[in-house]
């Protein structure tokens, strides 16, 4: 491995850091975006059974805040069970638009990445190819083989891996972008559930 990257010369760190990068925000978005971390499917059963038995509590409310981001829509809207189901609806509207955009955290640079790294691999092959017009320069004579081989190497180790860090950085993008749409929908769907519940108009 160590021989490819120094025989993709220096244009190639750049990449190889892109890809460390992008690596990381794949893991910790694959963590963080599960459904058990985002919309817990029990914890709506569980609010209401507690709200029927003790009401709104500030214990309640803190305990809501720190389980998830589904949580924290449910606290934004118990917060407001005493006012109109609009008023109740809008503060869940507000926090759901607060936790859409915590949910897409690091997918912008997880985009550039995926955009920009074919760039990085083009700005390689262009080192590379310069290298290779170098070696058959008229101050030389004769073209470098030597040189011109390097250059060779650059111009493709360079685009191969540009490429390589592209591919995954843009299907994870994507897959990302579409799993927090639906976890959105989903969190919609569930706090919808609770402010009909909380104004009588739905059982469980």
């Amino acid at each position: 491995m160590f021989a490819l990257i120094q025989a993709a010369g220096w244009p190639i760190w750049p990449i190889i850091l892109a890809s460390i990068v992008a690596a990381g925000i794949i893991g910790e978005r694959m963590w963080a975006l599960r459904l058990s971390m985002v919309a817990p499917r029990d914890l709506l059963p569980k609010v209401v059974q507690e709200y029927r038995e003790n009401g709104v509590s500030e214990d309640m409310l803190a305990q809501l805040q720190k389980n998830s981001p589904l949580g924290q829509i449910f606290a934004a809207g118990l917060r407001n069970d005493k006012s109109t189901r609009e008023v109740m609806k809008e503060s869940i509207e507000e926090a759901g638009r607060a936790v859409a955009h915590n949910l897409e955290h690091y997918l912008t640079t997880l985009g550039t990445i995926a955009s920009l790294s074919p760039l990085m691999g083009l700005f390689g092959t262009l080192v590379g190819m310069i290298e290779i017009f170098g070696a058959g320069s008229p101050s030389t004579g004769a073209g470098n083989p030597a040189q011109l081989a390097h250059g060779i190497s650059v111009a493709l180790y360079n685009a191969a891996f540009g490429i390589l860090v592209a591919i995954p950085s843009m299907i994870f993008y994507r897959h990302f972008r579409a799993k927090v749409d639906a976890l959105v929908v989903e969190m919609e769907l569930q706090a919808l559930r609770l402010v009909e519940i909380i104004h009588g108009e739905r059982r469980d």
